[in-house]
């Protein structure tokens, strides 16, 4: 088999895998409708986009489709920020207004038709022929590049803001949702610089590299989408949104800082007696034997605004929400530990006894504070 038609073999099976995982998604029963049917369309497009590396040529009559679909990838980058958005925001919704992503794909089309979509005959195929040497495609070219970058670095971004809010209101120790992002558009990084440096061998290297280039791209773009498919309907459970409209303690901080002594002095009384009232109600009701407790939760517990206990918690206690709560579960854990009576316990049964829901999260908190995995500590005591 020459080389083209490895390429074209390859092709085929990354299209089909794609529109395989699509229509999977599409038809999955789950609560992350939204999340999966955004990131079922980006994996159609990157269908659509790997079909142009097939052995085929579209009829005469047609050739406008072709150029078409060869615009379709900058649909890509726009569908997987929308996913990001839907997976780490419970309430989000498309709206009318994220049609503006759209703007540069619309851009594109209307550059090409001058020069493409209204010609004909002879004019068409003298632009195809010279396809790469066109200023159309230059522009192209720099418009992706632009427009990847501007939605990795926002994808960056809103994992960053994303991380620091479920700490803030959060106590679920698995982090799954941000690593599986962050891992996610890493790859895609990766992917692009991968990408780029094969369309310069298009202008630097002989067409034999080239097309080598194209298969080797190919073979990880098809390895990574079965990647992080797969993941992400192997671990649904790992999802969980936050409520966008929470806003990080820093924002809520009141803005006056010049407030009398004696004012101050006051506002300190009430903090510290509402430091004792908290952690007396964790230590006497144990609410953090829930796994899913939330700051909004507490609060409603304990009659205190969750704006008010956010700000105690975050800023004046100086601890994320999240690591505060597993202070209590760790020293529950550590007590069972040290329990002869309770030794015929295991360190899977202790874990969800005192508000964990995962192994490998137990024993990475349990040593963070103790230095100890749980097995050896039990045993040092």
């Amino acid at each position: 088999m020459d080389k083209l038609g490895f390429l074209d073999g390859i092709a085929r099976i990354a299209v089909f895998v794609s529109l395989l995982l699509a229509f999977f998604l599409l038809t999955v029963k789950t609560e992350n409708k939204l999340a999966n049917r955004l990131f079922a369309c980006f994996i159609i497009f990157s269908g659509i986009d790997f079909s142009g590396l097939l052995a085929y040529s579209f009829p005469e009559e047609y050739v406008d489709f072709e150029i078409l679909r060869s615009t379709t990838c900058l649909l890509e980058m726009p569908l997987i920020y929308l996913y990001v958005l839907a997976v780490c925001y419970s309430d989000f919704r498309l709206k009318w207004k994220h049609l503006i992503y759209t703007l540069p794909f619309v851009v594109m089309n209307l550059v090409l038709m001058p020069r493409f979509y209204l010609k004909s005959g002879i004019e068409k195929e003298h632009f195809l022929v010279n396809y790469s040497q066109m200023p159309e495609i230059y522009f192209f070219q720099i418009l992706i590049e632009i427009q990847y970058w501007f939605y990795i670095i926002s994808v960056f971004l809103i994992l960053r803001k994303y991380r620091k809010i479920y700490l803030e209101n959060y106590t679920n120790p698995s982090t799954s949702t941000y690593k599986w992002l962050f891992q996610m558009n890493c790859v895609f990084v990766v992917m692009h610089c991968i990408t780029a440096s094969k369309n310069l061998l298009r202008y630097t290297a002989s067409r034999e590299t080239f097309l080598w280039g194209n298969v080797f791209m190919v073979i990880m773009a098809l390895c990574v989408i079965c990647w992080f498919v797969m993941k992400a309907l192997n671990h649904p459970e790992l999802f969980r949104g936050i409520n966008s409209k929470l806003k990080l303690t820093k924002d809520i901080l009141p803005q006056n800082n010049e407030n009398p002594i004696e004012v101050k002095e006051h506002q300190n009384e009430v903090v510290d007696a509402q430091i004792l009232t908290l952690k007396q109600y964790m230590a006497e009701k144990e609410p953090f034997l829930d796994p899913s407790l939330t700051i909004q939760e507490l609060a409603n517990q304990i009659d205190i605004p969750v704006r008010d206990l956010s700000v105690l918690i975050n800023h004046k206690m100086d601890q994320h929400f999240f690591d505060f709560v597993n202070e209590y579960r760790i020293q529950k854990a550590m007590n069972i530990l040290k329990d002869e009576s309770k030794s015929q316990l295991t360190v899977l049964e202790i874990l969800y006894e005192v508000g964990f829901n995962s192994k490998s999260s137990f024993n990475t908190s349990f040593k963070k504070y103790t230095n100890l995995t749980p097995t050896a500590y039990r045993n040092a005591v």
